[in-house]
């Protein structure tokens, strides 16, 4: 196990460098210049060359990319180029925190929803049960999170006003707990939403595969209870094709914030990714690009982990899987 995860490892340094390669060629063919969206209209054409100069943004692409992965090594992402002097590193850190925030009460609120529904369901086929938590997921999954944000926020805040639009507390009201958790509820249920729906498909899907088996029939026959026969026999191997889609929920959580932060103005890497794409802030995107490819990487290396841990017929050999 430990070779394995080693050499898994290893192969993630030229995948990283072939993200890098596309991402940096994607983000640079992109219409419009940086430049041009931050500087005040009435500005100087020298000024403005010379921002351009200071910035290196009139160099060829591959030296720009050179210079960018060789800072990136140090551990460098560079400066903002619309806040001039600011480290993107410095503006990642100070909206991480929020971004983990609704990404693991996200997380947890469709774990905790989604495999006992697709249990129940599953224990229960062709009913009324079963048909109606079909229905839910199917709803939940077609369900655009930007259109079941806003209803929610009409709804809630608006016409009730029982939680906040938006933002990740209320202004100059000192830290509460309650606060924080108020304004949290709206985003990380649309957020988790989707993925909700999808693992809750997946789970029946993969109980009823499991339910169906002959050591299930087995134990059936000799008079276990449904329940002991459900959760002890069949959620373990039942669980082992979700833990596929547990793992790439990670960076899935990241896409979905980026409509989800900017709905609800949650100062997160969703909402700070929006805002560097609509003013062409390169070095913030192409940071928050890496720490998504990255997660992914991770994502799949602890769903392969997990594999193991759950089922122990699978075994990493040496030299094969």
């Amino acid at each position: 196990m430990i070779a394995y995860i080693i050499r898994r490892i290893l192969l993630t340094i030229p995948l990283m460098f072939g993200i890098s390669i596309l991402s940096f060629g994607i983000v640079h063919l992109a219409p419009g210049e940086p430049g041009a969206l931050m500087m005040n209209p009435d500005i100087s054409y020298e000024d403005r060359q010379a921002f351009i100069e200071d910035y290196g943004l009139n160099d060829p692409i591959h030296i720009q990319y050179i210079r960018w992965m060789g800072n990136i090594l140090q551990g460098d992402f560079g400066d903002s180029l619309i806040q001039q002097g600011v480290p993107v590193s410095e503006l990642i850190m100070d909206r991480l925190p929020n971004t983990l925030l609704l990404m693991v009460v996200s997380s947890l609120l469709a774990i905790m929803i989604a495999i006992p529904f697709g249990v129940w369901s599953a224990s229960k086929p062709y009913t009324l049960t079963d048909y109606s938590v079909t229905t839910a997921s199917f709803l939940g999954i077609a369900t655009p999170n930007f259109w079941l944000g806003l209803v929610l926020i009409m709804f809630f805040s608006v016409q009730l006003g029982w939680f906040p639009s938006g933002g990740v507390a209320t202004l100059n009201e000192p830290f509460s707990l309650w606060d924080r958790l108020h304004h949290l509820i709206l985003p990380a249920f649309v957020l988790a939403t989707a993925d909700m729906a999808s693992l809750t498909r997946y789970t029946r899907s993969s109980m009823m595969d499991v339910l169906d088996q002959d050591y299930i029939r087995t134990a059936r026959a000799k008079g276990f209870k449904q329940r002991k026969v459900v959760y002890k026999h069949g959620l373990r191997n039942g669980l082992i094709p979700v833990i596929t889609i547990l793992g790439l929920m990670l960076p899935s959580f990241i896409g979905g914030a980026v409509v989800t932060e900017k709905i609800f103005n949650w100062p997160g890497l969703g909402l700070l990714f929006i805002d560097a794409t609509f003013e062409r802030d390169y070095p913030i995107i192409m940071a928050i690009t890496m720490i998504s490819a990255v997660l992914v990487l991770i994502g799949n290396l602890i769903a392969d982990i997990l594999y193991a841990v759950t089922d122990p017929r699978i075994e990493y050999g040496k030299g094969e899987r």
